[in-house]
């Protein structure tokens, strides 16, 4: 039983792979010439023109989660007593199920992340308003385990586990982007950018209804339906053909690798921007904008499923001692063994044709207020949403903001979202000629001896520009 459930979770963190949000730097959402305001609210303009240096004019990867690397890997409590490895795994006999389980969430424990690269973009004034133009590669993952599962693999016990629903999803794309702002009045600003998308690949894991009922003294049930579905150019999956115990029974395929012949465009789609931006009056200063809102469609949709959707154990029973006998030891036990080979493998099912998928929009609400005294200075409210079913997640954000010199800004701030609380903070250097500006969302805190961030939330955002 620990087994099965080790290799539910390592097949969902493995076939998770990389995947989208829309995502740059929150922090800069009230940085005054930060020049990618507008991939937080399209309506947002710039002083400044701008040209970005090639891949590098804004680099963003973020991760955001509820549990991390720390939860999972722990210290080894029998290093130097016969074991001369000093991490090791929550699954550790010799650690408490107290002490393993305390790091992960009661509900489900989630994460994601980002890794969002700008390869050319620019901006300039224009018909009237401020325009954009944008070439980017945007790859993001997002992965739910419900505590069940943590709980069935660490401490199996005699009791029923409704474990829920295991959901894996990356997703690996292009965009061009066409944006413009306008002013309208003293007052008011709208602006409308759209995307279209060009789909490297999709990967969707679903591992649905898992339960465990061991309370039974003469049967252990397990029950759930695996499936996986990737939407790629020339993506195959490789089966190799094993014999079941029982020779009766003949041979199964089973997925044990994948194959990619060639590369292509997997998919197409379109997304929108749009947003607005309201000067009350002098001081006070509300904005709104929904981005990231579309879809991509996929060319194909190549499936894998388990052959069986539950495993029964029902015990050893009338064991004979003869090792040829029908009811012996070796051949129940190669019963139970066929039974795990169909529930806990997947086999290819084909291509099943086109699908669309959306990747998630976020929603941002802001609010800005101007120090009447010192009016370099301003403090900012920041509501973001992202809408991605499982994955979905709300944050609130809450900035000081200053521009000492015409060519210098930054700020700091706070946030608490559906994961945790972090700090963050940018600096954004706009002399003309040149523009750098760097930041975090939230600061990396701790990291193993690796630099792997112990908790699961990190990000950092720099890029390069030429301004005038």
């Amino acid at each position: 039983m620990k087994r099965l459930a080790t290799y539910m979770m390592t097949a969902a963190m493995t076939l998770c792979g990389t995947a989208v949000t829309a995502q740059t730097m929150n922090s800069a959402y009230f940085t005054g010439d930060y020049k990618y305001r507008h991939d937080l609210n399209p309506a947002y303009g710039n002083e400044q023109n701008y040209i970005s240096w090639p891949a590098l004019g804004n680099l963003n990867v973020s991760t955001h989660g509820n549990f991390g690397y720390g939860d999972v890997v722990m210290n080894n409590p029998m290093f130097g007593k016969g074991s001369d490895k000093k991490m090791t795994t929550f699954l550790n006999p010799y650690i408490s199920s107290s002490d393993a389980l305390s790091g992960f969430s009661k509900g489900n424990n989630r994460i994601s992340g980002n890794v969002d690269i700008t390869i050319l973009s620019a901006g300039f004034k224009a018909f009237g308003g401020y325009n954009t133009i944008e070439l980017g590669a945007r790859t993001s993952f997002g992965m739910s385990l419900p505590y069940e599962l943590f709980e069935f693999a660490k401490n199996t016990g005699n009791k029923s586990y409704d474990i829920g629903d295991v959901t894996a999803n990356a997703t690996a794309f292009a965009q061009l982007a066409f944006g413009h702002s306008h002013q309208i009045g003293d007052k008011l600003r709208i602006g409308a950018k759209v995307k279209f998308l060009f789909g490297g690949a999709r990967a969707d894991l679903k591992m649905e209804n898992l339960k465990a009922d061991l309370t039974a003294d003469d049967k252990w049930t397990v029950t759930g339906k695996a499936t996986a579905n990737v939407s790629m150019k020339g993506f195959t999956y490789l089966e190799s053909e094993e014999e079941y115990n029982d020779p009766q029974r003949g041979t199964y395929r089973k997925v044990d690798d994948v194959d990619i012949d060639g590369a292509g465009l997997g998919g197409f789609g379109m997304a929108f921007d749009l947003g607005g931006i309201y000067k009350i009056n002098r001081d006070w200063t509300v904005s709104a904008a929904v981005v990231d809102l579309g879809f991509i469609n996929w060319s194909n949709n190549m499936q894998a499923t388990n052959r069986s959707q539950s495993f029964i154990f029902n015990g050893f029973h009338d064991t004979a001692v003869k090792s040829d006998h029908t009811n012996s030891l070796d051949n129940q036990a190669d019963k139970y063994g066929d039974q795990i080979a169909d529930f806990a493998n997947l086999s290819d099912e084909g291509d099943q044709g086109s699908r669309s998928t959306g990747f998630g929009a976020t929603v941002n609400v802001g609010c800005e207020y101007t120090l009447p005294i010192y009016r370099k200075l301003t403090f900012g409210l920041l509501s973001s949403t992202r809408i991605n079913g499982d994955h979905t997640w709300t944050e609130g954000r809450l900035s000081a903001n200053v521009a000492p010199l015409k060519w210098l800004d930054g700020g700091i701030n706070v946030a608490v979202n559906s994961y945790t609380a972090s700090m963050g903070w940018v600096l954004n250097i706009h002399p003309k000629g040149q523009n750098f500006f760097i930041g975090m969302d939230h600061l990396l805190g701790k990291t193993s001896k690796e630099f792997i961030p112990l908790s699961s939330n990190a990000s950092v955002c720099v890029g390069f520009n030429v301004a005038w």
